[in-house]
């Protein structure tokens, strides 16, 4: 099992407003922008997401997901019945999702959303970071990162710089007894 994190924030480490609204990243959703996540797609086999991004998603124009998506909450019970093949709404934490998942035959999953990346963090199940940083300041919003009982090491693989000033940098989870 392989979980990957592809995100983008501000230049202060919000990965949206308070209120959700993520207006100061799609201004970025260039070509390049566009390709680096297809080509990052092409590597996962579900994705993962919390209640916030679901209900985001739920106002965009389309359903933006070519992948099976497993949405964690409480509170939702059911998708709308559009999406009934697309979506399944599941009530479990990291460690049982991704024994559910790894059941049906799931290894590289896509894990997005604020809390849901938290939680996957404070159980250290996320293997590699894909972060692009959007060369604005929104001043506060919701945070990428929350507190953690322990630290957390990774290793940097590569950083690109697009043309439109969007600075994407891969990490991977550092194999306990490497330094590097």
């Amino acid at each position: 099992m392989n979980t990957i994190v592809y995100i983008g924030t501000s230049l202060d480490g919000f990965i949206a407003r308070k209120d959700g609204d993520i207006d100061w990243l799609t201004q970025f959703a260039n070509d390049e922008a566009i390709q680096s996540y297809q080509e990052f797609i092409s590597r996962i086999d579900a994705i993962v997401i919390g209640r916030g991004t679901f209900e985001k998603v739920l106002g965009f124009p389309s359903w933006p997901y070519d992948r099976k998506v497993f949405v964690l909450s409480k509170s939702i019970k059911q998708v709308p019945d559009e999406l009934k093949e697309k979506a399944t709404v599941l009530s479990m934490n990291p460690v049982q999702l991704l024994s559910y998942l790894s059941s049906f035959g799931f290894s590289r999953i896509y894990v997005d959303g604020g809390k849901v990346i938290q939680d996957f963090l404070k159980e250290d199940l996320v293997d590699e970071l894909i972060i692009s940083k959007v060369p604005i300041l929104i001043g506060n919003g919701i945070p990428l990162f929350g507190q953690l009982d322990t630290d957390l090491k990774f290793k940097h693989i590569r950083t690109q710089v697009q043309s439109n000033g969007l600075v994407r940098s891969y990490y991977e989870k550092t194999k306990p007894g490497n330094v590097n």
